[in-house]
Formats: structure tokens, sequence, C-alpha cells
């Protein structure tokens, strides 16, 4: 306050001393210093003695303060009214913004009406599945599958089997699948990266699904309508490659079903389900079964053939087993092993340096024939060994039981057996052939018998 009024006293002092200039109705005063002091609204302006009583008016200067303030203050309030929108204008863009990500991000994660979800990064239920699925203990135990590929998953959903978890790397990879049947299923998006590394193939197509080990007798075969009475019997097959071969070749000859012993690779093995391209959702496959269980699912009467891959029509009528204790390959033994296939064969002792076991051993007749001789004219089975320890007695005591034969396929000299699925493959359309013939050959027969009784 002081120092307003200081300002206030040198401010007046300096008028005093300064003439004014009047020009028309305004007073101009002749300014050197205190610009500060000027624009402050002086009380009155008192002139020299001779024209004492006059007080004039400075309208300028009072006008410029209150001007100045109103202008400052106002645009102060403006500054301050329009930072205060600009906030708000900006709250309400981030809002915006922020309810328009969270649509669209509710509209992304959805693909024709179905929701799926995006692994974390530290997602491993991927890893952790399909480490399930590749495990024959943990299939068996938990009742899981994994199928990889478009055309699997797709066979898979129209067989009718239940899908629990898909993980795919694309929208459109989805796509691809029928959506329809996966609306109980759980849906993750995973990086492709990922599928890479945990699938069995060299080009993965980015799509791995985890499915309920699905029961033969509940799925839908699309090919059931064109199969014939013919039955494909699996005996040791070893080899995830031709158990995978045999059971394409089956669906595609028509057969009824496929039988596989315990001696076999896991129908579900990741390397059987590529080889047999979905052979598995078309025609009813039973798995680890007994002798005795497989003649359950066999039809009655059934007549039930082996084939061979050494013997010749000249040979003897009695299957040769090979008892030597040194092992040796398929070809040598005609694909019969001589140790029967028990459910405790893993708990029996057998001495090599004693050939009394093979003493009183009965050995099964069973007469050969060429395959392309008739062999197929009632309902039919199919054996095939594998090609490491052959067939198995129960297996030629079930064909010399039902009045089956060794069926031989016939090589030129010097040139070692049929591969096993190739064996498989060349019986089974000759045997489909043999039984469609019989079909046609019957069916003409009924309408010569119909068109001579109503001529």
């Amino acid at each position: 306050m002081a120092a307003y009024s200081r300002s206030m006293i040198c401010l007046i002092s300096m008028i005093e001393r300064h003439a004014f200039l009047t020009t028309r109705s305004c007073v101009t005063v002749e300014s050197k210093r205190y610009v500060r002091g000027l624009r402050r609204k002086p009380v009155r302006v008192l002139f020299p003695e001779n024209e004492t009583g006059k007080v004039v008016k400075v309208p300028q200067i009072q006008s410029d303060e209150p001007k100045i303030q109103r202008e400052t203050k106002g645009r102060i309030i403006s500054a301050g009214t329009q930072h205060h929108e600009e906030r708000n204008s900006v709250r309400t863009r981030t809002d915006e913004q922020s309810a328009t990500k969270h649509a669209f991000t509710v509209t992304k994660n959805e693909v024709d009406g179905l929701r799926y979800e995006r692994a974390s990064p530290g997602d491993k239920r991927l890893a952790r599945l399909v480490s399930v699925a590749r495990s024959r203990t943990f299939r068996d135990h938990q009742g899981k599958i994994l199928l990889e590929g478009r055309r699997l998953i797709c066979d898979a959903l129209d067989a009718g089997a239940k899908p629990q978890t898909v993980f795919f790397s694309t929208v459109d990879r989805l796509r691809e699948l029928p959506l329809d049947k996966l609306r109980r299923a759980t849906l993750v998006k995973v990086k492709f990266e990922d599928i890479k590394l945990w699938s069995d193939v060299v080009a993965p197509q980015g799509v791995i699904a985890i499915f309920s080990r699905p029961d033969p007798a509940r799925l839908n075969f699309a090919s059931k309508g064109h199969s014939v009475h013919l039955s494909l019997i699996c005996d040791n097959i070893r080899d995830p490659g031709n158990l995978g071969t045999m059971l394409r070749c089956a669906a595609a000859a028509g057969c009824h079903n496929a039988l596989l012993t315990k001696g076999c690779v896991d129908v579900w093995e990741p390397k059987v389900l590529r080889a047999a391209m979905g052979a598995h959702f078309r025609l009813p496959i039973y798995p680890s079964l007994d002798w005795d269980d497989v003649e359950n699912h066999l039809p009655k009467p059934v007549t039930v053939h082996v084939a061979d891959s050494s013997g010749s029509p000249d040979r003897s009528r009695e299957v040769e087993v090979n008892v030597s204790p040194e092992p040796s390959k398929a070809g040598d033994y005609g694909w019969v092993s001589s140790r029967p296939n028990r459910k405790n064969m893993e708990y029996e002792d057998y001495d090599s340096d004693s050939d009394s076991e093979h003493e009183g051993l009965s050995l099964p007749r069973v007469d050969t024939k060429l395959y392309y001789d008739s062999w197929a004219q009632s309902p039919t089975a199919l054996v095939i060994g594998g090609e490491t320890n052959g067939l198995s007695l129960e297996a030629v005591q079930l064909a010399e039981k039902t009045d089956g034969h060794r069926l031989f396929i016939p090589v030129v000299p010097d040139v070692d057996s049929l591969n096993s699925a190739m064996a498989a493959s060349i019986l089974l359309f000759e045997g489909r052939k043999q039984l469609l013939k019989l079909l046609q050959t019957s069916g003409k027969k009924h309408q010569c018998k119909a068109e001579r009784q109503f001529p």
C-alpha cells in the first residue's frame, strides 16, 4: 500500500510540472516515464493558478484501465473457460475412444456370433493339452485325443465327435471349420509360432483341436451305406505308418469294421491319424481287443482268412510256424509267430536252450490259396500280421476254425515279401470285388426266379 501511495504522489507532481496540450475535446499528456503510473485511474487534474476551478476529466485514461482490466480479465476468463472446455472435450473424446475400443474388442473377439479367447503370453494350455494328448497313458486315462489340420477336424465334427478345445492362429483358419458344431468348445487364438512349436508336421496349418475320445458305436459314418461284409483284423501291427495306411485302405474298400489286437500300436497316435487320412471317422475301429473279443465283433457265420507272404500253392498244406530261437524276418515264416498272444505273455519264461515247449504243439492246418481265386463268398474277415512278429498263433487257429485260407500274393523270385500295408490293400480290394460280384450274381438269380414265378 505504501508503494502504491508513493507512485501516486510522484504521478501528481509530474503532471503539475508539465503543460497540457489541448486538441479539440481531448487532452493529450506529454509522457516520458512512469507508464505503469499513467495506466492508473486519476481522481482529478489540477491546472495552474490562472485556470483554477477548471477540472478536466480524462475519458481515455478513465476508460483505458478498466478496459484493459476487463479485457485482461475477459481473456483470463475466456482462456480458463476454453481450457476447461478443451479438457472436457479431450475427456469426452477419450471416453468415446475407450468405448469404441471396447466395442471393437468385443466385436473382434467374435466370429459369426461365436466368442473366442486370446491367449496371453504366459498361457500354457496349448503346451499342457498337447503333451497330454501325445502320451498314450494320458490319452487312456483322460480320454482325450489330438487332431491337427482342417480336414481331419472337419471329418471328426461331421462324424459327431465332441470337441473340447480348439487352438487357431488366424480367424480365417477358424472360419474354415463348421462353426455351428463348435458352440460348446473353448476357442483360443494363439500365435502361429506356438502352434508350429507343438506341431508334429513340417508345415502346420495353424489349427489344433482336442476332442473327447469317440465311441465307435455312437459315431455317424457317411460311407456306411457303401460297406460290404468284410472286416479287417490287425494283428501285432506296431508301425504307425503301416497301421494308418491299413485303416485308410479299409475305409476305401468299404470294410464293415476294423479290429485291432492288443499288440498293435495305439490307434490315436498322431502318426497313425496322419497316415489314416480321416479313416478313423469313416468306419468303426475297435482297438486293444483280446481274441475272444475279436470273435464277438465278427458276424456269424464268418470266414477268417490270413495273409501269407511266403507260402505258395505248391507248399505243404500245414502252416509252418517258426520255432527257431533266433529271430528271423517275416518272410521266413509266413507272418506267423510261434508264441501265443496271451494276456500274461510278458510274465512267461522261455528257455531258449530247450525245445520241449514245442514238442506237443498242435499246429493248425490251413489251405493255401492265391489271392485272385474265389475266397470271399460269404461274410469275410482278413487278418494282417505285423512285419516283425508276424501272425499270432490265435489268428491261424481262428482261420482253421472257420475254414479259412492262407492267401498268397505271388512275387518274382529273389524279392522279399510285400509291405504289410501293401498286402492288405491288395487283398481288401480283391475281397470287395468278389463280394460285389457275388451280390450281383445273387441279385440276377433272384430276378430270374421272380420272372419265372410272375411271367
